[in-house]
Formats: C-alpha cells, structure tokens, sequence
C-alpha cells in the first residue's frame, strides 16, 4: 500500500491572494495542517508564513495595512524610475521577529519550498528558507521584474518572482512525492492566461536577460499544462483545487478595501469543505 504524502500548494498573484489568505486562516480556525510540506509563490509563499507560524490574520491585516499606504504602491515612484512595489519597505516592516513568529514559520521539521525564478537561466528553484536566508528568499519570490526594479541576489546570483518561472508548482509537489494535494488558486476556475500589453512590455525591458525574456514567452504555455496537470492528474495522485468564486474581481494591485474584504472572507468560508474534501481524498 503507498503511503500518504501531502502537500499545500499556494498560488501568488500579488492583492488577489487575500483569498488564500482567508482558506489559510479558515485552516487555522480547525487547528488543520496535515501536510508533509508546503511549496508557497510570491504573497502565496508570505501567506503561508504566518499560517505555519499559527498567527491567523496577521495576512489580511498586511493586505489592508498597505493599500492605505503610499509607501508600497505609488505609480508617481514607479514613473519616476523608482519601484512600483517597494518591497524592501513591506519586508522590513512586517517580516520580523515582533510581527512573525520566525522559528514556526521557517521550521525545518516541516519543510517550506518557496519558488523563485533564476534570472541567468529562466528556470525555477525551489529554495528552503532559514532564519539568515528567509527575508532575501521571501523578497525574491516577489520581485516581479520591472515592477521591483532590482533582482534580489540569493547566494550570488540574480533571482525574480517565482511566479515567472512556476506560478503553481503542483508539479514539483508530485516530484517531491506528494500524492494527496490541496493547490490554493488566486483566479476562479474557468481563468485562463492570457498575453497582455503589460506583460509584453515587460518582457521588452528585460531584454537584456534573455532567459527571463524566454521563460515570459512560455507562460500561457505552462499554465495551460499545469491547469490540466491539475484536473487531470497521474493515476494515484489525488489534488483538490481551491479557486475563488467566479465574482472574484480583484486587481493584482487593487485598492479596493469592499472587494479585498469579499475576497477574504470568501476564502474563510471555502475552508470548510477543502477541509472534507481533503479527508475524502
């Protein structure tokens, strides 16, 4: 008989992920963690933090704390030359010992995949975070080119959003050998990506590094595969997908406190029946 290895999965997408935020702490209200690891990207990664630090919304209290702030998004920064998103600001402020509980959220015993994008060869890295690593792998995940002007350096080398490279790295929780998976989505369940002018654009100012510029190409690509890895999955392999409702309609900088607030509170009360499905699984 195969043993049962779980995973969570958690999806990025920058505002969009208050939902995840909301199944997360729906998760913590039944005290329900039965997962062998846990593989987080870009705010799905800082989202996963405090759900294994056990601090039930400290996220979402982040989430309205900064679209009140011109400090971490301001388009007159960003037309400037200046970062869209300053997360060197949002990281010093809230990923700290007296806001996070740093020995429960990067506990070895359980380990903690977070996914960045290396920069010199467009491939993604799954990296485990530690209590000297943490704050660089966590700022790395959600360096969005362009929108973060600078690439985090981890170890020496250049590294970006882990969603450019991996948005929902249920592929790498079956490689790991997790056969029971619940993967949290940032977009309802018919989305399905689509090129835009702002990702062309950014795709032009990262020119000079032409593997990011590749792996951009082959997004559409690989989220198509993954959706359908998902749906349809190895014989063995049991994934439950958790995705918003089809009203969900947040920006990935949305200001929106009425809709972040739905957003939330739409994954609090999807937590229920994640959780029996789960068990069914």
């Amino acid at each position: 008989m195969t043993d049962k290895i779980s995973a969570l999965v958690v999806e990025g997408g920058a505002l969009r992920s208050v939902f995840s935020a909301g199944v997360l702490d729906g998760f913590l209200a039944h005290d329900f963690d039965p997962f062998d690891f846990h593989i987080g990207v870009s705010a799905g990664a800082t989202n996963l933090a405090f759900y294994r630090a056990g601090q039930a919304g400290r996220s979402y209290s982040i989430f309205l704390d900064i679209i009140d702030s011109s400090r971490f998004i301001s388009y007159r920064r960003f037309l400037r030359g200046g970062h869209l998103l300053d997360l060197d600001w949002l990281y010093n402020s809230y990923f700290h010992e007296d806001m996070l509980d740093l020995h429960k959220a990067f506990d070895p015993a359980k380990p903690f995949y977070i996914c960045v994008t290396d920069v010199s060869t467009g491939k993604p890295r799954y990296l485990l975070p530690t209590l000297d690593n943490y704050l660089d792998i966590i700022k790395a995940t959600t360096a969005l080119p362009l929108v973060y002007r600078r690439f985090p350096d981890i170890d020496g080398e250049a590294m970006a959003d882990g969603g450019v490279a991996d948005a929902i790295p249920v592929a790498k929780a079956i490689e790991l050998g997790a056969n029971r998976i619940v993967v949290i989505r940032a977009r309802h369940y018919s989305y399905m990506k689509k090129d835009t002018l702002g990702h062309r654009f950014i795709r032009w100012k990262s020119r000079t590094h032409p593997a990011l510029v590749d792996i951009m190409h082959q997004r559409i690509r690989l989220h198509h595969q993954t959706i359908d890895l998902i749906r349809h999955p190895p014989d063995g392999v049991k994934i439950v997908e958790v995705c918003p409702p089809d009203s969900f309609d947040i920006g990935r900088f949305s200001r929106n406190k009425q809709r972040l607030e739905q957003g939330y509170r739409a994954g609090l009360e999807q937590a229920d029946s994640v959780i029996a499905s789960f068990r069914d699984a």
